[in-house]
């Protein structure tokens, strides 16, 4: 498995988000309440996260990860990043602490997915590591993420891995009627 910084590049963003961003928020949609992707079609969506990823990888806070198995025969031909099968990724975030608040900067994963047939193999715990590293890098003394709270699978892995829970998110809807 290797492991490459998805660049600022619209066809190696446009096969991230078509090959791994994409699957992922589908299997969400499915698990959690209240993930649901626009009701648009797929091609309105790629576009319009394609759009979204290049503006966030032009700032130095942002980096996003990608693992390719490239013992895979699969065509790569045309495709950008690597040759071989997009396995998973981790997106990472740097949230500073304002100067009013005594608290370290942390940095945030924003996303990580595992693909099912890498699952089990120990790479989102390489993936959990490749934040880690850019913590480390950034100075940040804190790694952080949030987890839907039906997302029992997630949970159980980000415990087994050593988080805690810190804060609750608390939701209601808003009548505008």
């Amino acid at each position: 498995m290797e492991f490459y910084s998805l660049p600022a590049d619209e066809a190696a963003v446009r096969r991230y988000v078509d090959e791994l961003w994409l699957p992922y928020h589908r299997e969400l949609e499915a698990i959690v309440d209240g993930h649901a992707l626009a009701d648009t079609d797929t091609a309105a969506l790629l576009a319009a996260e394609v759009e979204f990823r290049l503006e966030r990888l032009e700032t130095n806070d942002y980096r996003t990860w990608i693992a390719v198995d490239e013992s895979c025969d699969g065509d790569s031909v045309g495709r950008p990043l690597a040759d071989g099968e997009l396995a998973g990724f981790v997106a990472t975030e740097i949230d500073e602490s304002p100067p009013v608040f005594d608290r370290p900067d942390r940095l945030v994963v924003t996303d990580i997915y595992v693909r099912e047939p890498y699952r089990g193999t120990g790479l989102a715990d390489d993936l959990i590591d490749r934040a880690t590293k850019r913590a480390q890098e950034a100075t940040c003394t804190e790694l952080a993420l949030e987890v839907d709270v039906d997302n029992d699978r997630a949970i159980a892995f980000y415990e087994k891995r050593g988080f805690e829970t810190d804060r609750r998110r608390l939701t209601i809807p808003v009548d505008n009627s």
